[in-house]
């Protein structure tokens, strides 16, 4: 993994108060590819890796546009299936 990305998960509140955006919005997001979903982390229990969140919002701040949020989005995914491989 890389030594830059932070070992925080944030549930959802997090994720609501980070993007500005209600619950109904995340899950619209999700569907449209424009966040990554959550990933399990207990029986009952979801969250998102920080730095994820963080890539999304600085890339809206930064006036991307939803085919490139899109890519960053589909890449974050990619990523999680070999973030811990032979760690």
């Amino acid at each position: 993994m890389n030594d830059n990305k932070r070992n925080i998960m944030f549930r959802l509140r997090d994720v609501m108060g980070a993007t500005g955006r209600c619950k109904a919005s995340i899950y619209d997001l999700i569907k449209r590819g424009l966040l990554t979903p959550p990933v399990k982390i207990g029986e009952r229990a979801s969250g998102w890796p920080s730095w994820e969140i963080e890539k999304i919002v600085a890339a809206q701040i930064s006036g991307k546009s939803e085919g490139v949020i899109k890519t960053l989005v589909s890449d974050l995914v990619k990523d999680r299936e070999t973030a811990f491989v032979g760690n």
